[in-house]
């Protein structure tokens, strides 16, 4: 583990800030801060929690701030199925009920899928046609979206939504939310077939576009979605500010029109 020093100084730079500014939105002096980067002052675990706040620091990254500094977590990491997170599950599943006949999924860090409603499930197995996905590990949005035996076929959009894609988890990482197993997932989906070189090398410093359409075909019909992700405000759990909701929205009246056809008669 990196001693505080130097994480402090990476959460600055990742954030863009000189000394200058973030001492002055902190209030402290620069040359405490200065000490404290280079290792000549401890800070105290009211300093680490200050700082972290002005560089807006993950929760799951300012325990780790925490204890390269001496001192315990400050934050809960708690399974999504833990008791004192049931108002938050009931929640998760009344917005993903109120996005029918529409897809919505919940997924992690990794991107690992966590909930769906039932609207998802339908559309994709209708996507799979039966078909089982070879695809390690857990359902993960990029291994779908990437994996031969995924939905990747039927993405008529495909090179740039992989490429929306790339940029978002190569984002994330820079913010502090990816992990390491968001890292190994991402490197392993480049290497599949068919992939482009040229995915590996995409800086994710470049503008996203405001949206991105995904434009699924399956037979004489198209689907076209676009999508909003959306977090839980002001969490003080690791898991629940890790935590992604995404919710489709049709782009035209035919998709709207058979996405009802797939939920059936009400």
């Amino acid at each position: 583990m990196s001693d505080v020093g130097s994480l402090l100084k990476h959460w600055r730079t990742a954030r863009r800030l000189s000394q200058l500014a973030l001492a002055a939105e902190a209030e402290v002096s620069v040359r405490h801060l200065c000490f404290l980067e280079t290792g000549r002052a401890k800070p105290s675990r009211g300093m680490v929690l200050r700082l972290a706040e002005v560089l807006d620091v993950p929760l799951r990254e300012r325990n780790t701030l925490l204890l390269s500094a001496g001192f315990s977590p400050e934050y809960p990491e708690s399974e999504l199925d833990a008791p004192a997170l049931t108002a938050v599950r009931d929640a998760l599943e009344t917005i993903l009920a109120q996005q029918e006949p529409f897809p919505a999924l919940v997924m992690d860090r990794s991107w690992d899928i966590q909930h769906t409603n039932t609207a998802a499930r339908r559309f994709f197995a209708l996507l799979q046609d039966g078909r089982r996905t070879t695809a390690p590990g857990p359902p993960n949005v990029l291994r779908r979206m990437f994996h031969p035996d995924g939905v990747r076929r039927q993405v008529t959009n495909w090179p740039e939504v992989a490429e929306a894609l790339v940029r978002r988890a190569r984002r994330e990482a820079i913010g502090g939310v990816a992990d390491e197993r968001a890292q190994r997932i991402l490197d392993e989906v480049l290497d599949y077939p068919d992939v482009p070189a040229s995915l590996r090398s995409i800086d994710p410093a470049t503008p996203l576009l405001p949206i991105v359409p995904i434009q699924y075909a399956h037979g004489d019909r198209q689907f076209d979605y676009f999508s909003t992700v959306t977090t839980l405000g002001t969490p003080q759990d690791v898991t629940l500010q890790e935590l992604r909701i995404e919710c489709f929205f049709p782009m035209n009246d035919a998709t709207r029109s058979h996405a009802l056809q797939l939920a059936g008669p009400r």
